[in-house]
């Protein structure tokens, strides 16, 4: 997927179909001049419905289609014959897939399953034929109700990504770099700040044919909480991912420093982030001999608070079997 394919963000406009008529009709056949009413009811009109596709990455889908409209129910007949009901309209997005009210913001849904479907915008009732009016003072009605209207909604769909491991780090910490080398996907890699602009995933491939999806999040800066930067664009992505792997270049001016903002912005922009659990990586470590790696790791004891950490080099290769192992025995660690 190139990175101009990745929508996170759509605005839709969505309207439900109208019910069909209810008939007027009155009983007649051979031998039965004057039958009573028996005219059917109106179908309803058609649901829009969200379903997860675990297929999906993206909402690209909705780029250049932002309006849907479902089908008109069908009209009731004779011998109490009911109208069709109105198509369906199913909208496929990713799992992680928020819907929000365009006018309010509230959130109105949300998907995180394969399959799981969820009615946006419900479809008007179908109208009631005359054989429901009729009574012991008025025999044959001649009237029958007319469908309901459908709904009109202005929506908002929103993609959290839904990923195991989330990378955490500031602009240039080589986050695309890592994801190159223990996934098979191809990010944008450059020297400079923010080249990654939208979200990268890769499937990691472990021991067994056991995998886990790790999503690059494009790089965090100092103010991200307030929408500085990319602010909330990439920071919504994050609240999503079951752990947290901190990535910290080596040689940064003070890692411990570094993780300390990183681990604000995540706090203030949602408290509830600093429960996943976390594991800081630092990087470009091939540039690190082992005296120095030595003196790093007795600092970064007392910088780092007891959190665990590891060294590594995507470049060189270094640390990266020993990494997968401990991510995945933290992704797995209820059910150890």
């Amino acid at each position: 997927m190139t990175e101009g394919n990745f929508v996170d963000y759509v605005k839709v406009f969505l309207t439900s179909g109208k019910g069909g008529k209810g008939s007027v009709h009155l009983h007649r056949e051979k031998f039965i001049t004057k039958g009573g009413p028996d005219g059917g009811d109106g179908g309803r009109g058609g649901h829009i419905i969200l379903r997860g596709n675990q297929n999906l990455w993206t909402l690209v889908t909705f780029k250049y289609k932002k309006h849907f409209k479902a089908g008109y129910g069908g009209n009731g007949s004779k011998s109490r014959s009911s109208g069709a009901d109105g198509e369906d309209v199913f909208l496929d997005v990713p799992l992680g897939t928020i819907m929000r009210d365009a006018e309010t913001n509230e959130v109105i849904l949300e998907i995180t399953e394969h399959g799981e479907e969820k009615i946006v915008v419900e479809g008007g009732m179908g109208g009631r034929g005359n054989w429901h009016f009729r009574s012991s003072t008025n025999q044959t009605p001649r009237y029958a109700q007319p469908g309901m209207e459908g709904e009109e909604m202005d929506l908002i769909l929103e993609l959290k990504i839904l990923a195991d491991v989330g990378l955490v780090g500031f602009p240039n910490a080589g986050k695309s770099t890592l994801l190159s080398v223990v996934t098979s996907a191809k990010p944008k890699i450059a020297d400079y700040e923010f080249t990654t602009l939208k979200p990268n995933l890769g499937i990691v491939e472990y021991r067994d044919f056991r995998s886990f999806v790790m999503a690059d999040i494009p790089g965090i800066i100092e103010g991200a909480a307030e929408g500085k930067g990319l602010g909330h664009y990439f920071l919504r992505h994050i609240e999503r991912n079951a752990t947290l792997l901190f990535l910290i270049p080596a040689d940064s001016k003070d890692i411990g420093k570094e993780y300390q903002i990183l681990l604000d912005e995540l706090r203030r922009y949602n408290p509830e982030m600093l429960d996943k659990e976390r594991l800081i990586a630092i990087s470009k470590s091939d540039m690190l001999d082992d005296e120095l790696m030595e003196e790093m790791s007795a600092e970064l004891d007392m910088d780092l608070k007891g959190a665990p950490y590891l060294f590594i080099s995507s470049v060189a290769q270094q640390g990266i079997t020993e990494l997968k192992d401990q991510l995945w025995k933290m992704l797995n660690s209820d059910n150890s």
